[in-house]
């Protein structure tokens, strides 16, 4: 499946290449974001399955994904996708997104929320973005509802985690009709979100 990158003011999303597991790992050393008992984040140990699983899934046609760019530096900072690709139904799911925790709490998640559902939206002309997140991830549970995304429901035993337990996922979705007053909040809180000063790396 051909990718492109997508640009947007101060981050560009990437397609991921198998060459991008040094500054995955460097990325995710930037807090230890493998700790996390909520996401799959790579490590060393860990990089290449991750990069690999991601590829396929490009291949198959149902997975984009990208690493995350500060367009000044060309620094990678993190990684997001679009998967559970269905173009016959016109939906997707944006996930498996993390980013270095210096550049958490930043314009970087807003600017590259706004960016995907875009294209989602007015590019791919998707009826129905879905998110999904740990039950027990309060952090990012409020930021999909700040996006303004609606919440569907809990499903039970969504899938099991590295460490064997079974999680609970909460749902959530933006639909085409919400997608202008979405579209409209994201572009406001972006304007107020400046870079913070201290950032030397």
């Amino acid at each position: 499946m051909q990718m492109e990158s997508l640009i947007g003011q101060r981050v560009r999303l990437r397609p991921l290449l198998d060459t991008d597991a040094n500054a995955l790992v460097h990325a995710a050393s930037d807090g230890d974001l493998w700790n996390l008992p909520f996401t799959v984040v790579p490590s060393v140990d860990t990089v290449n399955r991750y990069i690999r699983r991601a590829l396929d899934g490009r291949a198959a046609g149902i997975v984009m994904p990208f690493v995350i760019e500060i367009k000044k530096t060309n620094q990678v900072v993190g990684s997001t996708r679009f998967w559970k690709i269905d173009r016959e139904n016109r939906k997707l799911e944006i996930g498996s997104t993390w980013m270095s925790a210096s550049w958490q709490r930043t314009y970087v998640n807003t600017e590259i929320k706004l960016v995907m559902l875009r294209y989602a939206f007015e590019t791919l002309h998707c009826v129905r973005v879905q998110f999904t997140t740990d039950e027990i991830n309060e952090k990012s549970r409020n930021a999909i509802l700040r996006l303004g995304a609606k919440q569907e429901g809990i499903v039970r035993h969504e899938r099991i985690m590295p460490d064997g337990r079974k999680r609970n996922s909460v749902r959530f979705s933006i639909i085409d009709e919400e997608w202008p007053d979405v579209r409209r909040n994201l572009e406001e809180r972006l304007s107020g979100l400046e870079r913070p000063a201290l950032h030397s790396h």
